[in-house]
């Protein structure tokens, strides 16, 4: 299987995805189209789709978002498998004709309930990482065509799927401990203002939920059908 990923931003590497892939024999492509102007993969080369965070907004118009748009929407009319994390779910939301509101800015580790059993197993809480402010809106009709499996007091779509293999997750479950290190060192003053008053050290220090790495890990299962 060829995955292939579009990381935005140095320090939101694939993380814990990575581990997977290594795990099961997939090759695995980092493409870096905001950093470094990579061209974009095509659906026909691709098996899984992996969007990444950042530090951007979806409603800025670079070309390489709107490309990145169109690839979600080629993978989806040929029935192939996208997984997005925070930037990346905020872009298959546009896909799905979301629109992108600024909420109230979650980053650290906080709490999200499960609201539907979309793979058998999902746990009921769970303590994620979240990193953003912005999030996606959904009315009619394209709340029609999402089912949300995690929310909480904040983001009332912390977690979608639309159909059976596409998956937007606005928190982090990918991050290990390098990970969160590099985020809060080199966007640590995204920490003003949050909903989880956490120090940068407490992050850091906060260990990894196994939760969290076996949640990604069963939504890659299922949405590849392994």
């Amino acid at each position: 299987m060829r995955i292939n990923v579009l990381q935005h931003t140095p320090n939101e590497g694939p993380g814990a995805i990575a581990d997977w892939a290594h795990q099961h024999g997939h090759e695995l492509y980092i493409y870096h189209p905001a950093t470094m102007g990579t061209k974009l993969p095509k659906a026909a080369n691709t098996d899984l789709l992996v969007l990444l965070g950042g530090p951007q907004s979806v409603e800025d118009h670079d070309d390489w978002i709107l490309e990145e748009r169109a690839l979600i929407a080629n993978m989806m009319e040929v029935g192939k498998p996208v997984l997005g994390i925070c930037f990346g779910m905020q872009q298959i939301g546009k896909v799905m004709g979301a629109q992108i509101v600024k909420g109230r800015k979650e980053a650290g580790w906080g709490m999200i309930e499960r609201q539907d059993e979309v793979i058998p197993g999902l746990p009921i809480a769970l303590t994620a990482f979240h990193w953003h402010q912005e999030q996606c809106y959904f009315e009619l009709p394209a709340i029609r065509q999402i089912k949300t499996f995690y929310n909480n007091e904040h983001t009332a779509q912390q977690a979608i799927m639309v159909g059976d293999n596409v998956v937007g997750l606005q928190f982090h479950l990918e991050v290990l401990p390098d990970d969160i290190r590099e985020i809060v060192l080199n966007d640590g003053n995204f920490l003003k203002d949050t909903v989880y008053p956490q120090y940068p050290d407490e992050l850091m220090a906060y260990p990894i939920p196994k939760a969290n790495i076996e949640l990604l890990y069963k939504i890659l299962d299922y949405i590849v059908k392994r």
